[in-house]
């Protein structure tokens, strides 16, 4: 299931969610036109590398947790990540308000980052990318826009449908594959470099601070 679109107004437009989509953008264009060698540096000084974190404590391994979100390995890795964001994150700026969205957003990258280091502490492979920051955004939407439609690209062997689907649908749907894709990599060293335990991570925390904020009603 590619998610494409979803079914729900918004009162105002998601600059910040533009904001952070652009910087992403112009982040990765700067990738692009790296030399390899200048890149593979800035991956390392700019990823945020497990070992490091857990045996250095150092300025530069804790600001890793922040600027590790900005990068991406590859068109795939941003295209995709900047669609979740944009069709799940304007609902989410439009309830949170612009400065409570940034502050959420960010600090579910890093508790996704967390969470990916403390089940791989001694890796020192760097990890980059948004997706543990959005999938805090997906969390929070779970929980406070469960029947929101989404419209959905829905491949099932010869079956290729556009289809409108509660969000609780595809957003349960997308972490429970993390979950298992997670629970597989544990100890497989071909398990495609991908951080599920980051995403499994900011899920959680985005649906915690959903539930905490949906009786508290919206935040502005």
């Amino acid at each position: 299931m590619i998610p494409i679109g979803d079914v729900n107004p918004r009162r105002r437009f998601p600059w910040a969610t533009a904001v952070i989509i652009a910087i992403n953008v112009v982040v990765f264009i700067y990738e692009l036109v790296l030399p390899e060698g200048r890149l593979e540096m800035l991956v390392r000084q700019a990823g945020a590398v497990p070992y490091q974190v857990t045996h250095a404590l150092s300025v530069p391994a804790v600001a890793s947790l922040f600027t590790s979100m900005f990068l991406h390995g590859g068109w795939v890795h941003l295209i995709g990540n900047m669609l979740y964001l944009w069709i799940f994150g304007d609902n989410i700026e439009d309830y949170f308000g612009v400065a409570g969205y940034v502050l959420f957003y960010f600090v579910a990258g890093i508790a996704a980052a967390l969470t990916h280091i403390a089940f791989d502490p001694l890796s020192t492979t760097p990890t980059i990318g948004a997706s543990g920051a959005i999938a805090g955004v997906l969390g929070a939407y779970l929980v406070l826009f469960p029947g929101a439609r989404v419209r959905t690209l829905v491949f099932l062997f010869r079956f290729i449908r556009f289809i409108e689907l509660p969000a609780i649908v595809v957003l349960g749907f997308w972490f429970v594959l993390q979950i298992f894709s997670g629970l597989a990599s544990i100890g497989d060293a071909a398990s495609g470099g991908v951080a599920w335990f980051a995403h499994i991570g900011g899920f959680a925390l985005g649906l915690l601070v959903g539930l905490i904020f949906r009786r508290r009603g919206r935040y502005c």
